[in-house]
């Protein structure tokens, strides 16, 4: 036999069913911020039937002024049916104007049936500059004979003066023999200035067959130097048969010393094996901290 529930309860159990049916109702609805972001932004996922009055007011105007920025981008989403006289007018100009700075640029697409004479003129004049600044670049192949005869030295000049440059940098597009007597001098003496340079960092690029004594002199001197900090420091770098006599004795002294002061201190690695009688005697072994089996 089921228990009845008493009335009290039962009272309790029917507000609190009421109390749940908002969130019930609601229950998976999308949030209302969320649904009027994605109609603004024309996604699928919108409702417009949950749109207020004010609401639909403000993605009306967000859809046309996304159109409008379609049309302005040439996109296939574009719908110029529904653009205003103002609207069409500002996206005919922009066109326009944008058609007239790609061809001025080089530039696709560009449309030179839709230029006036003027812009035309100003267009062939931009790109016979360009052309001309290839030239002088070498970026691409050269159509000398659209250049006039100062243009033609001019662009001579200019490869001239890079290829000296490659040289002088050594790279693989330098052509030695275009050079004169003295850009190759020069170029020489750059080389030789490189070369000096990469002895002495210790570089790849280093030939020590090309350096004459004075300079042999120079990079062995820094070289040895620079070692000798290496060794100081102890680093990996170190080359111990670079060092001379003297060198040694003192990197050893020093050695001596470090080690010495570790062993006195207890601080630092320790070789007692390296101290002399004297030493030994005077630094006492340190106690064995292990413990005493009894």
């Amino acid at each position: 036999m089921k228990k009845k529930m008493s009335l009290p309860r039962q009272l309790a159990a029917g507000l609190a069913c009421l109390g749940l049916w908002p969130v019930l109702l609601f229950a998976g609805t999308p949030d209302p911020t969320a649904n009027l972001s994605a109609c603004r932004q024309g996604w699928a996922s919108c409702d417009r039937s949950r749109l207020t009055l004010t609401e639909m007011t403000e993605v009306v105007v967000a859809a046309r002024a996304r159109n409008a920025s379609d049309c302005r981008n040439e996109l296939s989403s574009c719908d110029n049916s529904i653009l205003t006289e103002a609207e069409t007018i500002a996206l005919a100009v922009a066109l326009y104007d944008r058609n007239v700075s790609n061809c001025r640029s080089g530039l696709t697409p560009c449309d030179h049936s839709r230029l006036t004479k003027s812009e035309a003129r100003d267009v062939a004049a931009a790109e016979h500059q360009r052309r001309l600044s290839d030239c002088r670049d070498g970026i691409a192949e050269c159509e000398a004979s659209t250049l006039t005869h100062a243009e033609v030295a001019d662009v001579a000049l200019a490869r001239r003066r890079r290829n000296v440059s490659d040289c002088k940098e050594g790279i693989g597009s330098c052509d030695r023999s275009r050079l004169t007597d003295a850009e190759a001098s020069e170029v020489a003496l750059t080389e030789r200035q490189r070369n000096v340079s990469e002895c002495t960092h210790g570089w790849d690029g280093c030939d020590r067959s090309k350096l004459n004594e004075g300079e042999a002199t120079a990079v062995n001197a820094t070289v040895r130097g620079r070692n000798l900090s290496d060794c100081q420091q102890a680093r990996d770098t170190c080359d111990y048969s670079l060092l001379s006599r003297s060198e040694a004795h003192t990197l050893a002294a020093a050695e001596h010393s470090r080690n010495y002061t570790a062993c006195l201190t207890r601080r630092g690695y320790c070789d007692r094996s390296r101290l002399t009688s004297a030493e030994a005697v005077a630094i006492p072994l340190e106690p064995s901290t292990a413990p005493q089996v009894p």
